[in-house]
């Protein structure tokens, strides 16, 4: 035995140096195990919470979707109405159902223009491929090679938000 452990033995102290060692070491351990199971305990309360948001997100969005398609379906009803009226009159006077139609026609584009997708008209602007798309080329000696010289199939909606393109015929140089 070395003097320091006789000299703690006749003080009383026990000759185990670990004792005292692991027992400082110990009481770190549990600290240090008590601020892990808290974090990860916090951990998996935060996981829960995303869960519970993403699922939340999900539900509002759905939710969200369902409300807009009601609204732009509700939006149409109107020109549904005033179809089936037209078709109730089919056998009046020609010229009031060409009328009637046409009052349909225009109800229709107010709607789509309100929705924010107006009827575009294209001819004589430049041909531009991501608003028109090219179904034929036709020389014309008056237009400027590129040109739209006829629309077949009209564009709908903005330069920022397209919901159709054109379907146009493009000058092209003779």
């Amino acid at each position: 035995m070395s003097e320091q452990e006789q000299s703690r033995t006749a003080a009383g102290e026990t000759s185990r140096p670990e004792a005292s060692a692991p027992s400082g070491a110990d009481g770190e351990t549990e600290k240090l195990r008590a601020e892990l199971a808290e974090m990860e305990d916090r951990w998996r309360r935060a996981l829960a919470d995303f869960d519970n948001l993403r699922k939340r997100v999900a539900r509002e969005s759905a939710q969200q979707r369902d409300d807009e398609r009601a609204a732009v379906a509700a939006r149409w009803l109107p020109v549904l109405d005033n179809l089936e009226l037209a078709l109730q009159h089919a056998d009046a006077d020609p010229a009031s159902i060409v009328s009637g139609v046409q009052a349909v026609y225009e109800q229709a584009l107010r709607v789509l223009a309100d929705l924010g997708f107006p009827r575009r008209s294209d001819v004589n602007e430049p041909f531009d491929p991501s608003r028109h798309e090219a179904v034929a080329t036709m020389p014309d000696a008056e237009a400027v090679p590129g040109t739209v010289l006829r629309v077949v199939r009209p564009r709908y909606g903005s330069d920022e938000r397209l919901l159709r393109p054109a379907a146009v015929i493009v000058a092209k140089g003779t």
